[in-house]
């Protein structure tokens, strides 16, 4: 029979050997990398002061994950969203930052849920010409204009069948159009087009009608080639957010992050671009 102290010893022994593993699935990373749209105010932007990174309402909520997990995570420019979305499914850059659900997407990463940010494709008016809008049929008998078709299957085949809806310019051009009534709305995301409206000078020209045309969650997702991706590092992400999300700190971050491009936009260029 073991003698006790001696049994003490081999237990002690083996949970010392055993902390190390423990620390590791604990957290192997100390530093993880994160990416995103470089073009998407007020969710993530070119930092004008150091351009190779991002800032925006996700870069500050990943700043935030890092602090409440002990984990550094810096956000790099990826030069364009494709670009971004490669660099996360090769595993050379971690975490992407507002990642849909995609069968390309849901092959390479896992999404962190809850999406705590979401985009909306509205129906902008101007203020002065509004008109009552409750479903797509509001729409058939007036002239609209979108960047692209891409608003879902089923509004994309309605609006093929039964709307006038151009297609081709940039936004900008199309904002312009509108409030020269050469089209009576536009679909477009809503924060994006409100922070190119106050880039413009349009903000208080323009109204978003409700209900949107779309809406769908943007997430947070974790390559699976990351060296980093481990069920721990998962888990934590999605306790987080989901903490964050109940405390309402993702729509403080939207709005101060609105208020941010606003600020940005009337600096002299100089002053933003050093």
């Amino acid at each position: 029979m073991l003698q006790r102290p001696f049994l003490k010893s081999c237990l002690l022994l083996v949970a010392l050997l055993a902390m190390p593993a423990l620390a590791a699935a604990a957290g192997k990373c100390e530093r993880l990398v994160a990416t995103g749209h470089p073009d998407y105010p007020p969710f993530m932007w070119r930092d004008p002061q150091k351009p190779e990174q991002l800032i925006g309402a996700q870069a500050d909520l990943l700043a935030k994950l890092g602090e409440e997990l002990g984990v550094r995570i810096e956000v790099l420019y990826s030069r364009s969203w494709d670009k971004a979305q490669g660099e996360v499914r090769s595993g050379r850059i971690d975490l992407l930052a507002g990642a849909g659900l995609t069968l390309a997407d849901l092959e390479t990463m896992d999404h962190v849920h809850p999406a705590v940010f979401s985009r909306a494709d509205v129906v902008w008016v101007r203020n002065i010409a509004s008109f009552p809008y409750i479903e797509w049929a509001d729409l058939r008998e007036r002239r609209g204009a979108a960047v692209d078709a891409d608003f879902g299957v089923a509004f994309n085949d309605y609006a093929k069948a039964r709307l006038n809806l151009e297609q081709g310019a940039n936004l900008t051009q199309l904002l312009q159009k509108l409030m020269l009534g050469e089209v009576d709305y536009v679909l477009h995301e809503r924060e994006p087009t409100q922070a190119l409206a106050h880039t413009l000078g349009l903000q208080d020209d323009l109204l978003a009608l409700n209900p949107p045309i779309r809406s769908e969650g943007l997430y947070l997702a974790l390559s699976h080639n990351s060296a980093c991706n481990d069920p721990w590092l998962r888990g934590q992400l999605a306790k987080k957010m989901t903490e964050l999300a109940a405390a309402g700190v993702p729509e403080t971050l939207l709005q101060r992050n609105l208020q941010r491009w606003k600020e940005q936009q009337l600096q002299p260029a100089s002053a933003s671009n050093p």
